[in-house]
């Protein structure tokens, strides 16, 4: 278990006189290298029960959010709708109302997983033929404007609410923790004052409205009090006119007048079309016993199912022994899990697209004859230097939280601006900055993931949920980019391997440097980042990443502040006591600044 410390070295080699008892400040402008001064230091943290609802987020102040509701009467969704809001507010280098968001909703009256998808499409105008003609080739530039997609969180809070809460409190009751935070503001926490700093430049210059981002022009430092009143008359809006309060008006004017300022194309009819998509989740059976569930594409959750699918066979196949009966984070474990997470990057990077503009054979790339040719694939001894997509149909920075609640449910919701503050542009008086999902899309014609004017982007975000039968077995999931279904992976085999689910977080991983898609996919799958660097995280034996560099991996071991390479999770876990009662036990990542809570 390890977080993080500041180490600071003194100008001479006298002690200097003790000095009075004061308030410590860290001027962060003054550090050139944040990541040269903070050093781990022996903690731990405690898995946290409760017998009723639980919240696991990664800022203390949204957690405390979504047990308010709880409180209330709320169920995991409306909890988990207030935690995202108010997650907009404590931790907006990562999420907002300026992005999209994907839930997975666990029923415990009917025991079924729901799914829904709220991410945007492009501005109906967009093409490849325009971006070239600005001298864009290959993806759109994160701080292009014409990378933002119609926002779809507001949407999707709206909708959970609807159509998963308990019906006992209206979108208005559910937004009032994240209102009174943004009014009254919030203290930045430690690591989120980092990560502002670090995009101080891109929010003063993305658009003229980027002061409503910074205090007094500069990013808030810890421990410092950040308010939003602009933000505060965004949510008002939402909580008071639904859905239109956002695309419609006011809120949505100002979005189309900051891009277009830019040479953006999003048009005002490009909002107010936007709808939530309600889909049916995809699900991969892992030794016969558990059943992962994910959002189907455009998400990139089926990365997470070929890789289990993948490792299953090559198991199957004596390849390998059990993976649970191999040391943890030994040589052969991990080469065994990089190598089948290649794969099956190999192939969703791909074929992942929006659905309603090219199929995404889903069906067929799960199916036992498929994964089991790419599970051949797999050499225990080296790597494999050619990882290219397959062929199944013989023819192709986020927030993650979770919470449940006294009735059983489960509410698995991650949102996202993508890179960091996303574009860093502010809409006038909006108090938020606009995503840059578009990055996703690829510049060339004909690719199942080619931009096209109103269509979504290969998505990276994306919740989990497990079930053991039917019944819930595990709430959770790895913020970060691509580093997502490694992490759902990584976890999931943990937690099969008897550790607790702080354990399981706390727990060194490794990294794909998958990055974005471009080279894999502008190569129409032949071999490119999947075939990159692999990055292993502290507390993993120098020893044994040199042994994985002998079978021809590219490894590295990180440390420091780059260990936020390896994202950022949260776990509930089910657990039915000797009496038949359910018990809730949580875990949140030492990664990040939050923790887990329990309704009392």
């Amino acid at each position: 278990m390890r977080s993080w410390t500041l180490k600071f070295k003194p100008a001479s080699s006298t002690p200097p006189p003790a000095p009075k008892p004061a308030p410590v400040t860290i001027d962060w402008s003054k550090i050139d290298q944040p990541e040269l001064v903070l050093q781990r230091f022996p903690s731990r943290r405690s898995v946290v029960y409760g017998t009723k609802g639980v919240v696991s987020s990664s800022q203390p102040l949204a957690t405390e959010a979504g047990l308010e509701i709880l409180r209330k009467g709320g169920n995991a969704a409306d909890a988990a709708v207030a935690t995202s809001a108010a997650l907009n507010v404590t931790e907006p280098s990562c999420c907002g109302i300026g992005g999209d968001a994907f839930c997975l909703f666990y029923d415990a009256k009917s025991k079924v997983v729901k799914a829904l998808n709220g991410s945007g499409h492009s501005p109906e105008k967009l093409t490849i033929d325009y971006m070239r003609q600005r001298g864009i080739t290959g993806k759109i530039p994160a701080t292009d404007l014409n990378s933002v997609t119609v926002p779809g969180a507001a949407a999707a809070w709206v909708d959970t609410v609807e159509k998963f809460g308990s019906g006992k409190l209206t979108i208005a009751e559910v937004l009032e923790p994240a209102i009174r935070l943004a009014e009254e503001g919030v203290p930045v926490s430690e690591l989120h004052s980092l990560a502002w700093k670090m995009s101080e430049d891109l929010i003063r210059h993305a658009s003229p409205n980027g002061d409503e981002m910074l205090l007094d022009g500069k990013a808030p430092l810890a421990g410092q009090i950040m308010k939003f009143p602009n933000l505060a008359k965004t949510f008002r809006a939402v909580a008071e006119q639904g859905k239109d309060g956002f695309y419609k008006g006011r809120i949505a004017e100002a979005i189309v007048e900051v891009i277009q300022s830019r040479g953006g194309l999003m048009e005002l009819d490009d909002l107010a079309k936007h709808e939530t998509s309600f889909v049916e989740p995809i699900k991969y059976t892992y030794a016969g016993d558990v059943t992962v569930y994910e959002c189907p594409p455009n998400g990139q959750g089926i990365t997470a199912l070929l890789a289990l699918g993948i490792l299953e066979n090559i198991q199957e196949i004596g390849k390998v022994k059990n993976l649970l009966e191999m040391e943890h984070n030994s040589v052969e474990y991990l080469h065994t899990l990089v190598e089948a997470l290649r794969l099956a990057f190999a192939d969703s990077q791909y074929y992942v697209t929006d659905p309603e503009f090219h199929h995404t054979p889903v069906e067929e790339l799960l199916s036992k004859k498929y994964l089991a040719s790419r599970a051949a694939l797999f050499d225990p001894k080296k790597t494999n230097p050619q990882v290219v997509h397959g062929n199944p149909v013989h023819s192709s920075d986020t927030v993650y939280f979770s919470v449940t609640d006294q009735w059983g449910n489960a509410c698995s919701y991650i949102q996202s601006n993508y890179a960091g503050f996303g574009t860093g542009a502010v809409p006038k008086g909006c108090g938020f900055t606009l995503q840059n999902r578009g990055s996703g899309f690829v510049l060339v014609d004909g690719h199942p993931n080619a931009l096209q004017g109103g269509k979504r982007p290969y998505h990276t975000i994306i919740p989990a949920l497990a079930t053991r039968g039917n019944d819930l077995f595990l709430s959770y999931g790895v913020m970060g980019g691509f580093m997502q279904p490694q992490g759902h992976v990584q976890v999931l085999l943990n937690m099969l391997r008897g550790y607790s689910p702080q354990a399981a977080l706390d727990a060194p991983r490794f990294c794909i440097s998958s990055g974005s898609p471009d080279s894999a996919l502008e190569n129409r799958g032949a071999a490119g980042d999947v075939n990159s660097e692999v990055y292993f995280e502290e507390g993993i034996d120098v020893k044994t990443v040199e042994a994985l560099r002998s079978k021809g991996h590219d490894a590295r071991l990180v440390t420091g502040w780059k260990r936020s390479t390896f994202g950022r999770g949260q776990i509930i876990q089910k657990i039915i006591d000797k009496s038949g009662k359910t018990v809730w036990a949580a875990g949140s990542d030492l990664r990040a600044d939050g923790h887990a809570a329990a309704q009392i």
